[in-house]
Order: structure tokens, then C-alpha cells, then sequence
């Protein structure tokens, strides 16, 4: 039923524009904003929207950022929400207001002043970032993977490197440049595989004095006894046997304690000198919502939530993704933070929200583990599939795990754009593939 001209429309804040924030604004504006029940704001620190598992690929190059992105102000706009360009660095829970930090441009002059965005009902979506576990000079030496802007600062670096190899004469393992991965999660493995496709490609694009074996070297370190710890072992393996496969140093159960403009030193007193560091380790949540207006949180900033993904202490506040601790029944763990399940509370917590301005009880989140895939590039991709396709769990590899990890990718591309969208931008992927070099040069 649509409210009666006059009567203040219910307002709904958004804050995160990820994977799920963006998939929930996208359903609600649709739902409710279409129809005249609810204002939806959705708030993000970004102007544009970039599927997070892709950062590994901007890092590397095979992905250029910009034929990717999606303009939050062009998806608003068609999916019936606003947005609001800012970063959330506090909240009144009386007042039911959040505020926005004020912006900048290149130049240091102030873009946006601080901001006051109101709320009746409040989203945090606001998504995890590098944890970094306080080791000294990590901060300082070493690239966060968690924006575009930190991938392409990556990018920026390697290709510098090669150009520079590429004007000198060397002898074989002399001088190699050392990228060491501190992490061996999904990422951080993605990455070196994708690192090494990368600069393969690049010395066929006229860097003949470029030689990746001879030039390169790509090290994963992990405090784990294996890598894709929180995986199947049997996948864990297969991605180890790979990786080293393509001569990929990594190093296991091993500590790092320090990370120096020289190098990684670890616990056990090996130290890798290293040309370009990148932590991969880790998640936390935004450190501003450490108790954020006394909100419950654990030891990594997540909002303590109940089932239905609204928090411990304030009825009116969700919170979602991985800057929510939502439990999974007595004696589970916590809903794990990956792009499957935001995607799953995003869908949920739509419905919910419907079923609340009608009056009705909010509906309690169950995850469903789909299992997971792990891309190595060109190399391979493996993976295990889980839930309704099997009782158990299902190895995959090869030619089906690619194709399904390409879909993982159109699945959240058809959430927020359509199907007619997605299809028309996977046609134009296609053209751009044949035209444009493999990797970005520049």
C-alpha cells in the first residue's frame, strides 16, 4: 500500500556500497522506493562500485578497474534510491543520525563539508578491511589490497619494475625483484598465480630483455600450516601443488614481526628481502565502529547481531557482511565473512525489511554454504562444491570450476544491473577482449 501524500516516508540508510550494501539498496529501491513506502539512501565513501574478489585481477593488470566499475550515482538513479558520497565516521543512536566525514579533492581543498544523513532504520554494510594485527612497519611498507585505488597503486609499481628490467642487462638471478604475499588465503594465492600470468604476458609485449623466471620472484608467506586454512585440505593441496608448480616460494607456518622498506622478517628468523610487500592476511571491521554509540562488538570491530541481522542494542540498527558478527545456532561459528554470504543476508534482509513497514516479524538468516573456488589465472581453477548439489562436498577442477567462477561474477553483476544489462556488458567484455591488449600496460 502506498503512504498518503503528506506522511513522512519511512527512511532507510544504507551505509556500504559492496557487494552486499549494493545488492540490498538495489532490492529495496525496486520494492519499496519505486513505490512511493520508503526513502532508501545508500552511503559509500566511493563513487563507484567494484566487485571486491576482483581486486587480485586490477593488482595484476588482467582486469582494468575502469571497464568494470559502476557508478552509484547511474545505479541510484535506476534502481529508484539516492546516494550520498562519504565516509561514515559517527553516529547518534538518540538522534538517529550518522555523519559523514568531510571530503577532498587532489589538491587538499574541501570537497564536501561533514555531513548529517538521518535514519529510521540504519544498514551497516560497511564491509571489512586488511587486519594487520598491529606488526610493526605493516602499515607503513606494506599495500593493503582493500580498493581499487591500492590495486592500482600495485599495478603501478610492477609495471614500473618491469620497464625498469626491461633497460637494464643482468646476469640469470641477479637483482631479482621480490614480491612477497603475506597471507595465503583466497586472495592472497589468486594473486601470485595471477602476478605470474601477468608478467609472462608482459615480456611478449617487446620487453625482450625482461625474463619473469629470471627477474621475478613471488613469495607467499601464512602463520598457517597450509595454505586456504579455513578450506578443504584436499583443495588447499591441489592450490599449493600448483603454485609451486609455476615456481611460487611459499612458506608456511611461518610468522611475520616485522615488515621494513628491506624486506619481511619473520618469527623464526628468515628474513625475504622485498621490492613490493602486500598484506593479505586478516579481516577486520572499520575501526571507528569499535563500539560504535555503544553499539556490542567484538574483537574486530564487528556489530554484535541476532539471526535476523539486527544488532544486540538498538532495534532500528542492521548490520550485515563481514562488519557483522551474525550467529549461525549454538555451537557454530559465526557466518563466515565471504561474498556468498553477504550476497545470501542481502537477499534476506530485504524481504525482512519489506515484512517490517507491513507489520510482520523480521525473518531469521540460515546460510547455505555453496562452497568454494579458488582462481589461479590461466593455470587452473579449483574448487569444492557444497549444500543442495551434494551431500558432502563435491572437488572440482579445470574448465567447470573456471566457468563457474565466471558466474559467480555475472551473478552479482545480473543482482545489481539486470539480466538485459549483464548480457549487453558481457557481449562488450568480448569485443574489448579481442581488441585490447591482455593485460593493462600502463
Amino acid at each position: 500500500m502506498n503512504q498518503s501524500s503528506g506522511e513522512k516516508l519511512h527512511k532507510i540508510t544504507i551505509v556500504g556500497g559492496g557487494a552486499g550494501g549494493l545488492e540490498l539498496a538495489v532490492k529495496l529501491g525496486k520494492k519499496l522506493g519505486r513505490r512511493g513506502r520508503a526513502e532508501i539512501t545508500l552511503v559509500d565513501a566511493g563513487r563507484t562500485h567494484l566487485w571486491k574478489p576482483l581486486l587480485h585481477q586490477v593488482a595484476a593488470g588482467t582486469l582494468d578497474s575502469h571497464a568494470d566499475e559502476r557508478e552509484y550515482f547511474a545505479v541510484a538513479r535506476s534502481n529508484h534510491f539516492n546516494f550520498r558520497l562519504g565516509r561514515m565516521d559517527g553516529l547518534d543512536r538518540a538522534k538517529k543520525e550518522i555523519y559523514l566525514a568531510p571530503a577532498y579533492d587532489g589538491d587538499g581543498s574541501e570537497l564536501l563539508p561533514r555531513q548529517t544523513v538521518e535514519y529510521d532504520t540504519l544498514v551497516l554494510a560497511l564491509g571489512s578491511q586488511t587486519n594487520d594485527f598491529n606488526t610493526p612497519g605493516a602499515r607503513e611498507n606494506a599495500i593493503m589490497l582493500d580498493t581499487p585505488a591500492a590495486a592500482e597503486r600495485f599495478h603501478q609499481k610492477l609495471i614500473n619494475f618491469c620497464l625498469k628490467a626491461q633497460a637494464e642487462q643482468r646476469g640469470q638471478g641477479e637483482g631479482r625483484f621480490t614480491v612477497t604475499i603475506i597471507g595465503g588465503g583466497a586472495t592472497g594465492v589468486e594473486l601470485a598465480a595471477e602476478l605470474h600470468m601477468t608478467t609472462k604476458i608482459l615480456s611478449s609485449y617487446g620487453l625482450v630483455n625482461f625474463h619473469p623466471e629470471k627477474d621475478l620472484k613471488i613469495v607467499i608467506v601464512d602463520a598457517a600450516p597450509r595454505l586456504l586454512q579455513a578450506l578443504p585440505e584436499r583443495l588447499s593441496d591441489t592450490v599449493a601443488r600448483e603454485l609451486r608448480g609455476i615456481a611460487i616460494e611459499v612458506h608456511t607456518n611461518e610468522k611475520v614481526v616485522e615488515v621494513s622498506k628491506a624486506g619481511v622478517q619473520m618469527a623464526s628468523g628468515k628474513f625475504i628481502p622485498s621490492g613490493i610487500v602486500v598484506w593479505a592476511a586478516g579481516i577486520k571491521a572499520p575501526d571507528f565502529m569499535k563500539e560504535l554509540d555503544g553499539l556490542e562488538s567484538n574483537r574486530i570491530n564487528q556489530v554484535m547481531v541476532s539471526r535476523n541481522m539486527q544488532s544486540t542494542r538498538d532495534p532500528s540498527i542492521f548490520a550485515f557482511g563481514d562488519c557483522a558478527a551474525c550467529p549461525q545456532g549454538e555451537g557454530a561459528p559465526n557466518v563466515p565473512p565471504r561474498a556468498q554470504s553477504a550476497h545470501q543476508q542481502a537477499s534476506t534482509l530485504a524481504l525482512s525489511l519489506v515484512r517490517m513497514l507491513d507489520g510482520k516479524s523480521l525473518l531469521e538468516f540460515s546460510y547455505v554454504d555453496h562452497g568454494s573456488l579458488v582462481s589461479l589465472g590461466d593455470y587452473s581453477t579449483v574448487g569444492s562444491l557444497m549444500g543442495s548439489l551434494t551431500s558432502g562436498s563435491l572437488f572440482i577442477e579445470g574448465m567447470i570450476a573456471k566457468w563457474m567462477y565466471w558466474w559467480l561474477h555475472k551473478h552479482h553483476q545480473i543482482a545489481v544491473n539486470g539480466m538485459f544489462h549483464t548480457w549487453l556488458a558481457t557481449w562488450a567484455e568480448l569485443i574489448a577482449r579481442v581488441r585490447n591488449p591482455r593485460i593493462k600496460l600502463h
